[in-house]
């Protein structure tokens, strides 16, 4: 492994050293940090300090919302959804638009602020702004396809006319991840204010800053004000507040909170989508082109140090390429360099915290202990910074190891050998995830094919995940207890919306005309269901 130097950032302040100036707390200028922490909807006085995964220094003390700010927030945005549900939606997408530009415009800012917090490779934080910048212009680009008042067969042809509209939910609560604290925190947003809602958002503690330069982006963007509402604190406090005041949940984040999630609103009988964990296969099929195929199995395996969501942590092997695959992937990992995520040049940066660093070497410890083989990586390095993990590769991995099944959500893969496709599926269907698989093959059709049989939301082909998370215009979550709804795409922005059917009958309604008896007027029904029928018609 290599590591990279940091590099001071002139518009952020750059990295401070204590030694030589011991009144530097900051990684981020305090002004700076003032202006976004000023936008939290919190008057209390109580506050939490964050640190930066770069290098353990103090980033900021982030204002925590009471009960009674939540309040506050929500009527805000309640008075706010209803002036916005009478603007057209060309208005706004005009705005949408001009977030697409604006987000890339300030991309150096956004990339610095989401490094600082998040520790992640700088290449991992611009595939944020470039995800957010794709939705916003997706949606913009898009509106009037779903959202537009629709025309539906009515029931009598000729005398029913019906349309289906779209009616906005009204206040969307949203809780987003640390993992990608740029695009979890705006992307989903997008097309909630697109279909004319509100929106009150509980980013992750850890990486507030970040969503708060989206939260300001969007108002610059030309967003009205309390449309976007900000607050932070605990999700034992603040989510739960938020679930019980929203008519629609976003969450992102783990299985089991996802499942708390879930029954809140199942108590209040509000709609929630949830994107949730994962333990996501890849299979290397026979006929893949090598190479390419461990180039993108170390995407798959350590992007965002693999703490995202979509990336992979078991790796199927068939047996006629296994060892020359291994030997690819092996040392494509090894050349791998670990650093400040600060250089364009690293290829990963760190874990997030000590939590997230506990819980891979807790995984990485116990499969050696009991057998498993370390192919490249498997030591923590505090010499670059306090949460470090090399990227690691095991193989002989067995059911009885913690990391077989359950999910790390961070630098480990391990390799599996497959004798026939058959199994090789099965094994990708095992456990109670199904979120994201990938598949390399030279023969697409065959691919396409077994991606059928796999039970994840999303499968990519000759690619780790990239190809199904760009593609704004596909849905877009998982299976089982990877779980339920989807973002992007029609069912991305229709899930913030109610559909309303409206017919207007026209001439003979649904009774006997006069003089018909109502045992006629069944008969007459029964006979114009077989002309139907005969017609062809639905």
């Amino acid at each position: 492994m290599t590591s990279q130097s940091p590099h001071p950032d002139p518009l952020l302040g750059g990295p401070h050293d204590p030694e030589h100036d011991p009144s530097a707390s900051y990684a981020i200028e305090p002004e700076y940090v003032t202006v976004l922490t000023d936008r939290i909807v919190a008057t209390a006085g109580e506050s939490k300090l964050t640190v930066s995964p770069v290098n353990g220094q103090a980033l900021a003390h982030i204002p925590q919302s009471s009960e009674k700010d939540i309040e506050d927030a929500f009527a805000r945005a309640r008075k706010a959804q209803a002036a916005w549900a009478r603007t057209s939606i060309d208005d706004r997408a005009t705005i949408l638009l001009r977030l697409h530009d604006l987000v890339l415009d300030r991309e150096e800012e956004i990339i610095d602020v989401a490094v600082w917090e998040s520790g992640k490779a700088r290449k991992d934080a611009y595939l944020e702004v470039f995800h957010v910048a794709a939705t916003a212009r997706y949606y913009a680009r898009t509106a009037h396809r779903h959202l537009d008042t629709q025309r539906r067969m009515g029931a009598v042809p000729g005398a029913t006319r019906v349309e289906v509209n779209r009616v906005p939910k009204g206040v969307v609560g949203i809780i987003s991840p640390w993992n990608y604290p740029f695009t979890m925190a705006i992307c989903d947003g997008l097309p909630a204010l697109l279909a004319g809602n509100a929106v009150v958002t509980k980013p992750d503690s850890q990486t507030m800053l970040t969503a708060l330069l989206g939260a300001q982006l969007l108002e610059e963007a030309g967003f009205p004000k309390d449309l976007w509402t900000v607050v932070a604190g605990s999700g034992s406090r603040v989510g739960t507040s938020l679930i019980e005041k929203s008519d629609y949940v976003c969450f992102t984040g783990s299985t089991a909170t996802g499942k708390r999630v879930a029954a809140g609103c199942a108590e209040r009988l509000v709609g929630c989508s949830l994107e949730l964990g994962g333990k996501n296969p890849i299979l290397i099929l026979r006929d893949a082109a090598l190479e390419k195929a461990a180039e993108g199995a170390v995407r798959a395996a350590f992007s965002n140090a693999g703490q995202l969501c979509v990336s992979t942590e078991r790796l199927l092997v068939a047996d006629q390429v296994h060892d020359r695959f291994v030997e690819r992937f092996v040392a494509r990992t090894k050349a791998m360099s670990l650093g400040n995520g600060h250089d364009w040049a690293t290829d990963m940066g760190s874990l997030i915290s000590q939590a997230q660093l506990d819980t891979v070497i807790a995984h990485v410890e116990d499969a050696v202990a009991k057998g498993a083989r370390v192919l490249a990586g498997g030591r923590a390095r505090p010499d670059l910074g306090p949460y470090f993990y090399e990227p690691t590769i095991l193989e002989g991995v067995t059911p009885d190891m913690t990391c077989y099944g359950n999910e790390t959500f961070g630098p480990v893969i391990s390799i599996h050998r497959f004798h026939d496709e058959t199994s090789a599926i099965k094994r990708a269907n095992e456990g109670s995830f199904g979120l994201n698989a990938a598949i390399f093959s030279q023969d697409g059709r065959r691919a396409r094919a077994i991606a059928r049989e796999i039970k994840c939301g999303t499968v990519n082909v000759n690619e780790a995940y990239g190809a199904t998370f760009a593609s704004i215009d596909s849905p877009m979550g998982g299976m089982r207890e990877s779980g339920v709804g989807r973002r992007q795409g029609a069912e991305g922005i229709h899930r913030y919306t109610e559909a309303q059917s409206v017919a207007t009958q026209r001439v003979w309604g649904f009774r006997p005309v006069k003089g018909m008896s109502n045992e006629q007027f069944a008969k007459t029904l029964t006979l114009s269901a077989r002309i139907m029928k005969k017609l062809g018609r639905a």
